[in-house]
């Protein structure tokens, strides 16, 4: 019915967090005058502003496919109240339901799945950075 809009409403405060985090990468990254001066493993360290996009990139990509699904089903119309699951109020119920069981776990689900992705990324990193150190 409506589960979609969750992990919108999650991609849309991870994406605001990520322009925070952009700015403050910004503010905290040393200004090198040529890329020759940069440490070896500086290349090899993804930001994590970066790696917040992903998760932003998963939510909105989930929601967009699942928002179509809805479309493509008649749960969605053109004309208010857009959401045919809100036009009574026992629909509304079922449907606020639905969006705090479904569309909550899918949203947890997606973001559980971007925190492995972050574990393995660090993993990799770690093993990147480890010969560079030894130099």
């Amino acid at each position: 019915m409506a589960c979609f809009l969750v992990s919108a409403a999650e991609a849309a405060i991870v994406t605001v967090a990520t322009q925070f985090v952009i700015a403050h990468e910004q503010k905290l990254l040393p200004k090198f005058k040529r890329e020759e001066e940069q440490p070896a493993h500086a290349c090899a360290k993804i930001p994590f502003s970066r790696k917040l996009r992903w998760l932003s990139n998963l939510l909105w990509g989930g929601s967009l496919l699942l928002a179509f699904e809805h479309v493509w089903h008649g749960e969605i119309v053109a004309w208010f109240p857009f959401l045919t699951a809100a036009a009574t109020p026992a629909d509304t119920i079922a449907m606020l339901h639905e969006m705090s069981t479904v569309g909550v776990t899918m949203a947890i689900l997606v973001t559980a799945v971007w925190g492995a992705m972050v574990l393995v990324s660090a993993a990799m990193e770690k093993k990147a950075l480890l010969p560079a150190l030894a130099e």
